[in-house]
């Protein structure tokens, strides 16, 4: 039998409040969430950059309503109910963070109200795009993890650990526009997004890792300017900061991944080396 976690606090805090709140009115399309997990935070901030017109409502993720399951039998945050039939009175469901990304993307394409889309209209440049949005889901957030959750029972270093963090990272700084400052340029696109909640998380692995993520926090040198140029650009990002809780939520939230004696889907298939879910 599985030991919940139960100490994670019940809803969203500091700037991530507000906007849960302004988002709290009724409206066909919601997104349930919750305030801690980052793969939330990615579609959210979609939300907000299209600024599409949504319904928040924040899930318990250890005491799921039965209406919510019916929905998403996984019971896996992010879920996002999408209006069906004339007056929106039916629901159809989507899930999976990447998914309910590209969705909205498509759905509200009308430029002149959301935007323009976060994904290139050139067939080659998409497809280019989704190669290193995979590479941001299979390399580098696993690596955020497998650091993160490192203990000293682990067949690997904090240095290795870091080495793979370290690598995958530069294997996406390299193929992004020099220009910058986002990935594809001065216009923020689908894979910085993908990567975003990450960003703002690393501070964690500083936090609780002896020697963090070993990341130089300035400087000029080559190896890390263009992704430190990145990352002040994302994290500095509006629809980034205002999908945030209080950092001390973060820290009473991630001390089980820290300890690794967390039973998210997450942080079981990082213990035992799989692909993450």
């Amino acid at each position: 039998m599985t030991t919940i976690d139960t100490s994670l606090p019940p809803e969203p805090s500091g700037a991530a409040a507000g906007l849960a709140a302004q988002h709290a009115d009724t409206h066909p399309l919601k997104l349930y969430g919750g305030w801690f997990c980052p793969f939330v935070q990615r579609s959210w901030i979609v939300l907000e950059e299209k600024k599409i017109p949504y319904q928040y409502i924040e899930i318990n993720p250890y005491k799921k309503e039965a209406s919510f399951l019916a929905m998403n039998p996984r019971g896996l945050v992010p879920t996002l109910a999408v209006p069906a039939g004339a007056h929106g009175s039916e629901q159809k469901p989507l899930f999976e963070s990447n998914i309910i990304s590209e969705y909205l993307d498509e759905e509200y394409s009308d430029d002149s109200k959301y935007g323009p889309s976060l994904l290139p209209k050139d067939p080659y440049d998409r497809a280019r795009a989704r190669l290193w949005i995979d590479h941001i889901s299979s390399k580098i957030i696993p690596a955020f993890y497998k650091l993160l959750q490192h203990t000293n029972e682990k067949p690997f270093t904090l240095d290795d650990g870091r080495k793979e963090l370290h690598k995958s990272i530069h294997a996406l700084t390299d193929q992004m526009d020099a220009k910058g400052p986002f990935f594809a340029g001065e216009q923020l696109s689908m894979v910085d997004i993908c990567l975003a909640p990450w960003a703002k998380r690393l501070w964690l692995i500083d936090h609780y890792k002896n020697g963090g993520t070993g990341i130089p926090a300035q400087g000029q040198d080559e190896e890390w300017g263009r992704w430190r140029e990145w990352f002040k650009a994302i994290t500095e990002r509006k629809s980034v900061k205002e999908t945030w809780s209080a950092d001390d939520r973060y820290i009473i939230a991630y001390q089980r991944y820290a300890d690794d004696t967390t039973n998210s889907e997450v942080g079981q298939a990082t213990r035992q080396g799989k692909r993450l879910p």
